[in-house]
């Protein structure tokens, strides 16, 4: 392997791929309302998928920064590799990459102004301004148990809005109800890292929700998010009475395997192959719901 091949590979790992779902979902799911709505703007909603992707790589950057500042991730981390922590990266290399991303992330922001207005300036500096503060900071949002709201927040309620309304041109309770699943389940790719972490995290002084309440606290978490997204659909169909709308319900097979997976898994690598097929389990339910609103 060449220089610059191990080089891309390990910023390739940094990115965190596997986490990538939690920005595309919710761009796909607003641009489908939008869609429905007959307002669909490609430009725009390439921008928002833009904004939403370096966003999430710019978190992933600074997690692996500040946690390895914070002592969170170190020789006995039971999860994938931090760049940083394992030595492939200098601290300020991922400084550096992490302050660019946001950056990048800002100036592409920008070009959504003529579609939104300058709100889309504070909801843009409040984006990178969490992001850094998820895992920085003097009170990093992470380690007082707020991640899981942020990301709810953030990767769900503020991202399919916000797309949809910088195509739509107005705020809609329609768009309120579709981000709720979105947000919870993409919450819960970050239960089952906080899962197979909790231990490390304890001794870090990392107060993550599992930390706090426990690992019951988090099946039943877990659980909760799962049947909340899967019964979004049902209500949505009670409404509208358009079949389409149902097809994200498919995915309760695959929901309750993964909660009986959660709830037996023993060790660090059955919870690693099960984050990246609750990362799949968003993308796919974010492509059933887009594809009900559409057919709707």
């Amino acid at each position: 392997m060449s220089t610059v091949e191990s080089r891309w590979r390990v910023w390739w790992s940094a990115i965190r791929v596997r986490t990538l779902p939690a920005a595309v979902a919710p761009v796909l799911v607003g641009s489908a309302l939008a869609w429905r709505d007959q307002s669909f703007q490609p430009v725009a909603a390439g921008l928002c998928l833009g904004f939403a992707l370096l966003i999430q790589i710019g978190t992933n950057f600074a997690n692996d920064y500040f946690d390895f500042r914070q002592g969170a991730d170190g020789p006995n981390r039971l999860g994938p590799r931090r760049v940083v922590a394992a030595g492939l990266v200098a601290p300020e290399a991922m400084r550096r990459a992490m302050l660019g991303v946001f950056a990048a992330a800002f100036l592409l922001g920008l070009g959504l102004l003529p579609w939104g207005g300058p709100a889309l300036l504070v909801i843009g500096v409040a984006s990178v301004v969490c992001g850094l503060a998820y895992t920085g900071g003097p009170w990093p949002l992470g380690y007082h148990g707020l991640g899981d709201l942020f990301v709810f927040i953030f990767f769900g309620l503020v991202a399919v809005v916000t797309t949809h309304a910088v195509q739509a041109g107005a705020v809609t309770a329609g768009a309120f109800v579709v981000a709720v699943p979105v947000g919870l389940l993409a919450a819960n790719i970050l239960v089952v890292n906080n899962y197979r972490d909790v231990d490390g995290d304890t001794r870090a002084g990392k107060r993550t929700l599992v930390v706090r309440f426990g690992r019951g606290f988090a099946r039943a978490q877990f659980a909760g998010s799962l049947a909340v997204a899967l019964l979004v659909p049902v209500w949505l169909f009670a409404r509208a009475h358009a079949p389409a709308l149902l097809l994200p319900c498919l995915l309760a097979p695959m929901g309750w395997r993964h909660y009986c997976r959660l709830n037996a898994s023993a060790s660090a690598p059955e919870l690693i192959a099960l984050l990246g097929d609750t990362g799949k389990l968003l993308a796919a339910y974010a492509v059933l719901l887009s594809a009900g609103l559409v057919l709707a």
